[in-house]
């Protein structure tokens, strides 16, 4: 039998243990990566469902006739790249792109994934593609275009389906609500709330009944006699017995104190009789004229 040198044996075991620790680390890795789900929403728009963390993605072909209008907006705005920006093949480049991830459920009830993420994704995956024009201000452009296209039309909101609102979580030697049982109330208190009075004692977690006995308020079919509500020796709004507003006291005043801000007529003080000068010389032109039409009738009555 060959005796196999020391050397040889250690080279083999180490070789060994090598191969044993990469299948070992590679078995955890692929563990890793399959744990991390990934959810495919079937469009670019609306809601999605999926386990919090999830990673949520959409498929190219939902934004292929965005990427197409945006890439043909823009060469409809700029002639001259007609020839170097080809919307068809860019469209086809982005469905051919399968699976883009967009976001991520968040460890909540719910959240949005905006569509200006969206944009950005559908843009980097559209990085390089043939079709976006010769200059590179041009092809930032048409990504750009296209981007904005995809922002407007998209927008998803992410729904946890293994969330549970703090407080209903039942666990052993843990808070919360047992399953079928009732929630405690703050303070200690336990029971259905239901059963819990308006200012019982304290703990109930309940504010007390207020009180609103001092608030007058009218009895109905009752009515109050005219002659209580106004006294036979009381005043009336409006009576000119009673000083009224504005007024004041304005005895022990001088003549141009009482006198300020009142006004004063500017007619004349004569007679509201007397004829004055033109009303008569209305009369004496009416006179003057009158004769002249009299005076004019006559002359053609005897021709």
């Amino acid at each position: 039998m060959r005796k196999i040198p020391t050397w040889q044996t250690t080279r083999r075991a180490l070789t060994a243990t090598a191969i044993a620790a990469f299948v070992t680390g590679g078995a955890f890795l692929s563990a890793g990566t399959a744990s991390a789900a990934t959810t495919l929403a079937g469009t670019c728009a609306g809601s999605v469902s999926g386990s919090m963390g999830d990673t949520v993605a959409i498929q190219g072909t939902s934004v292929k006739e965005l990427v197409r209008k945006g890439a043909q907006d823009y060469v409809n705005s700029h002639l001259w790249t007609l020839a170097t920006v080809w919307p068809n093949s860019l469209a086809d480049t982005i469905a051919g792109k399968g699976a883009l991830t967009v976001g991520q459920v968040p460890n909540a009830a719910g959240g949005t994934i905006a569509g200006s993420a969206i944009g950005s994704t559908v843009a980097t995956a559209l990085t390089g593609a043939n079709g976006l024009g010769v200059l590179d201000s041009t092809k930032n452009e048409v990504l750009a275009a296209i981007s904005s296209t995809v922002a407007k039309n998209c927008g998803l909101t992410t729904i946890a389906t293994n969330y549970v609102a703090p407080g209903q979580q039942a666990g052993a030697g843990g808070t919360g609500t047992p399953q079928g049982g009732t929630a405690p109330a703050p303070g200690g208190a336990t029971g259905n709330l239901a059963n819990l009075n308006p200012g019982s004692a304290a703990g109930t977690g309940t504010a007390p009944m207020r009180d609103y006995s001092g608030i007058p308020t009218a009895t109905a079919g009752t009515a109050v006699a005219p002659g209580v509500r106004y006294p036979a020796n009381g005043t009336l709004p409006g009576d000119a017995s009673v000083p009224q507003a504005g007024q004041g006291d304005q005895s022990g005043q001088s003549a141009g104190v009482r006198d300020a801000g009142n006004a004063q007529s500017l007619a004349s003080s004569g007679s509201s009789n007397d004829v004055q000068l033109p009303m008569l010389l209305a009369v004496i032109v009416l006179a003057g004229v009158t004769a002249g039409l009299v005076r004019t009738w006559v002359l053609r009555r005897a021709s």
